[in-house]
């Protein structure tokens, strides 16, 4: 089941890893080798105080003490290498932040390119009027307007019936299907009768 969907799973193990990985391994088997020479060395040291020689268990001693030193080192080495492998770990997800960062960044930057600083000042704006808009016809449909209110709004509208009812009036009789027609030359006065009269 390990290739579900037929992709490979990508190992996150990366060569400096290995390295790394390998290095503490080799370590650590060095630590178990010594370890095991220590416990025979002391073993040995009983062994030769038994039989009377004090010089050569001295000497065994010795240098057990200084594999026990070496012992000593190679843990702190060991422990370099897993905080080694710790700051790795540490530094790939730093990197993986600032990516994730400065492509934000990125976005973030083509957004303030397509919306400007005026455009958006523009739409706040808006909204603030269409806010205090839709609050004037809130309180209007809730009934909060004071005795005042409500007679500036009847004076208003008997204004504006006045203004409907001082239209010109409608001829109630009937228009004449036929208009004579009348010259214009015909009708017109003499000049000569203008100027006299």
């Amino acid at each position: 089941m390990g290739n579900l969907f037929g992709r490979k799973r990508r190992s996150r193990v990366t060569e400096q890893d290995r390295a790394v990985l390998q290095q503490r391994d080799k370590l650590r088997q060095y630590q178990k080798r010594l370890s095991l020479g220590l416990e025979r060395e002391r073993a040995l040291a009983r062994q030769l105080l038994r039989d009377g020689k004090k010089e050569k268990a001295m000497l065994l001693l010795k240098k057990k003490r200084y594999q026990e030193q070496l012992l000593d080192k190679t843990e702190n080495q060991i422990s370099n290498l897993e905080r080694m492998v710790q700051d790795i770990e540490f530094t790939q997800i730093e990197m993986k932040v600032i990516e994730g960062l400065k492509i934000g960044n990125e976005c973030l930057n083509k957004m303030h390119q397509v919306m400007s600083i005026e455009e958006v000042e523009r739409i706040i704006g808006e909204t603030q009027d269409a806010v205090e808009y839709q609050r004037q016809i809130d309180e209007l449909l809730a009934g909060s307007l004071t005795e005042e209110d409500e007679d500036a709004i009847l004076e208003e509208l008997n204004a504006i019936t006045q203004e409907q009812l001082e239209l010109p009036e409608v001829p109630s009789e009937p228009l004449p299907e036929k208009v004579p027609e009348v010259s214009p030359i015909k009708n017109r006065p003499k000049p000569e009768l203008v100027a006299a009269s």
